[in-house]
């Protein structure tokens, strides 16, 4: 296993860009989930159709068939993504693609947020002169966000593991570098079970932090 010290500045890199992704993928996805449960529930039917359908589209196909579609697909009819910051096309994609799954998900996290606050409170903030859009934004939707915290925390362990599926289009995450070194090691076990700690300090560590959050916001609520 003492082979593996030769690796380990790629293993570091590799996780780095694990996080990463996952990081860009649950506030990208947070933005779109918004937007989209708004959508969802506002009055316009072309809007929630259109919402209707991203989410059950999404969350009905299985995420590495996004992932392939974004990644080597769309590319064939011309729709390529830009370099952000030194990170690659490709990485942008492979992002844009984790984010696209993420905002389905937190789509419907955020639509029971808001379901599950008081309908006096819209009611209230219509009688003080606020219209339905403002009353969302001022009153309904930060309380839901409040409520939905830590379940947007757990999505983000979540993403940190699915990142795994990015390694199959070339994204040097934790995956794709342990598949590297067992191809120039010829050996799979010690590769592979490096992975396999990575994925659990990070997500541990993810856990035990959302674990603490949790109860300083209950005891806040009290």
């Amino acid at each position: 296993m003492g082979y593996l010290l030769n690796y380990s500045g790629m293993y570091l890199h590799g996780a780095g860009y694990t996080i990463l992704v996952s990081f860009i993928a649950v506030i990208g996805g947070f933005i779109i989930g918004l937007l989209a449960s708004l959508a969802r529930l506002s009055k316009s039917k072309i809007l929630n159709i259109i919402s209707a359908i991203y989410v059950e589209v999404i969350r009905d196909t299985p995420l590495f068939v996004q992932v392939m579609i974004i990644a080597f697909a769309l590319p064939q009819i011309g729709i390529n993504f830009p370099s952000f910051f030194g990170l690659s096309g490709d990485f942008t994609g492979a992002a844009f693609a984790l984010t696209l799954n993420s905002g389905a998900y937190i789509s419907e996290i955020m639509r029971s947020g808001i379901q599950s606050i008081n309908k006096g409170q819209m009611e209230a903030s219509r009688s003080l002169g606020l219209n339905y859009w403002q009353s969302m934004r001022y009153v309904i939707v930060p309380q839901a966000i409040k409520n939905i915290l830590p379940a947007l925390a757990n999505e983000f362990v979540t993403l940190v593991k699915e990142s795994a599926i990015l390694s199959a289009v070339g994204i040097s995450e934790i995956m794709f570098v342990s598949g590297a070194v067992a191809n120039a090691t010829y050996k799979a076990m010690g590769p592979y079970l490096v992975a396999m700690v990575l994925y659990f300090i990070i997500t541990f560590t993810l856990s035990r932090l959302i674990g603490r959050f949790e109860k300083k916001l209950n005891s806040n609520g009290r």
